[in-house]
């Protein structure tokens, strides 16, 4: 399990393991250096698609 931060708006995950060929096969295609960015702006999507979610 990820441990994962919120303080003064920045998240924090350290250990996250994503579990799916078909995402690391899609991340590999890119440079190494470039996939902390990627991931980023994956996780930034990926939550401002599940808002408003905590209220259904």
């Amino acid at each position: 399990m990820a441990d994962i931060q919120i303080q003064d708006g920045i998240i924090t995950i350290a250990n996250l393991d994503v579990q799916d060929p078909n995402i690391a096969a899609i991340l590999a295609a890119y440079p190494q250096a470039r996939w902390p960015e990627i991931t980023r702006r994956a996780v930034k999507i990926g939550l401002g698609y599940l808002k408003g979610g905590e209220k259904g």
